[in-house]
């Protein structure tokens, strides 16, 4: 079967959408190697994380033809080229589908991830609120099925677009299969010991975009709030904005540089899994997600969990994460000091939640109900 993807994420974007595609394309060549993936991109970016999926098994990159526009081709020319490559069906792996599809009578299935600019509209300017939701309707119109990587998810759908819930089918956010295995075997004893020792012995971890959305500032005023004898620095890993200058203007005000660190270099993947090992606890105690990824990376990784108890990360996270309200960093601060006090919690929760994780979010379920979902398209 020859399966088409919109793949300009997963060729240019280095977080959150760019991940959901790589890692579903992981795990489809893995487990479904019988079939061609074409992988339609206007462009790609010149990074190795990117640049392996060029020669990657199974697949096959398409670029738009020299001197045209690669976005106007992504939007409204790439249905004439899935007729020419002979395309069983197209999935658009990041809310969005071609223009037109829909007349060239070629299968598809569309991934909602979130509506968060619907549930959170102060975050988006008004202009890119209008195109995402006209991007949102056009491809849960004309999508034969749609994917939400949630059952939150998937109630934000229904709620925000009056679709029949008969249509969705929930598949969660595939992992890197790396976050599968116990230790760092790509790093020597060395190079681990010279990693770690950037960071203090101790600390919590705290991995996603900095924005109002992902409430890091929470989690400052929660460590604020911790008796001094078990306050531990925060490692903040995620790119800048100006809700970071937010929070270091309040970290400033406070007196709490030491209590906070913002790594200064690109986190690669053989580092980021090293500090959700070493870490105490990984807090993510977000107001919205439409499901959680980084909470399942620390699962499975072993790393004790305070999420919320909002959105996708109830889901996420599982019976064996701590969930706590978003908005009180007082509750935040109670369920971190918890972990930090409770050995016999803390180890309860690093054996049950990874068994949790390796069995609701293993590749190989993910990938079937990836299938499942096609195959309900093409009967």
């Amino acid at each position: 079967m020859n399966i088409g993807f919109d793949a300009k994420r997963l060729y240019n974007n280095f977080t959150g959408l760019g991940n959901h595609s790589r890692t579903s394309m992981d795990i489809l060549t893995q487990y479904y190697p019988e079939n061609t993936y074409y992988l339609y991109t206007p462009k790609i970016k010149n990074h190795h994380t990117m640049l392996q999926y060029l020669d990657k098994e199974h697949c096959k990159t398409i670029l738009p033809p020299k001197n045209t526009s690669g976005s106007f081709w992504r939007t409204f020319r790439l249905s004439n080229r899935l007729i020419q490559d002979k395309i069983d069906l197209f999935h658009g792996l990041s809310n969005e589908l071609p223009v037109g599809i829909q007349k060239r009578n070629i299968p598809s299935v569309v991934t909602i991830h979130d509506v968060a600019f619907k549930s959170f509209p102060d975050m988006y300017h008004w202009q890119d609120r209008y195109i995402y939701d006209l991007k949102w309707k056009h491809a849960i119109k004309y999508a034969d099925r749609i994917i939400a990587i949630s059952d939150f998810t998937k109630q934000e759908i229904i709620r925000y677009y009056n679709v029949d819930e008969s249509r969705i089918d929930v598949v969660h956010q595939p992992v890197n299969p790396y976050f599968y295995t116990e230790d760092n075997n790509e790093l020597s004893l060395d190079e681990i010991n010279r990693v770690l020792s950037a960071y203090p012995d101790d600390f919590i971890l705290y991995v996603g975009s900095i924005n109002s959305r992902k409430n890091l500032l929470g989690i400052v005023k929660a460590v604020e709030l911790l008796p001094k004898d078990i306050q531990i620095p925060i490692v903040a890993v995620g790119g800048d904005s100006s809700y970071k200058i937010e929070v270091q203007q309040y970290i400033a005000k406070h007196n709490l540089q030491h209590l906070v660190i913002f790594p200064t270099h690109r986190i690669e993947d053989d580092e980021l899994h090293l500090l959700y090992q070493k870490a105490r606890l990984f807090a993510f105690p977000s107001f919205y997600e439409g499901f959680g990824l980084p909470v399942v990376e620390a699962l499975l990784k072993g790393c004790p969990v305070v999420t919320s108890n909002t959105s996708g990360l109830v889901e996420a996270g599982g019976p064996y994460s701590l969930q706590a309200d978003p908005h009180s960093p007082e509750d935040i601060s109670n369920k971190i000091q918890t972990i930090l006090t409770d050995d016999t919690l803390r180890a309860n929760l690093i054996t049950e939640g990874r068994e949790f994780a390796m069995k609701t979010y293993h590749p190989r379920i993910l990938a079937e109900r990836l299938m499942d979902a096609y195959n309900k398209v093409l009967k």
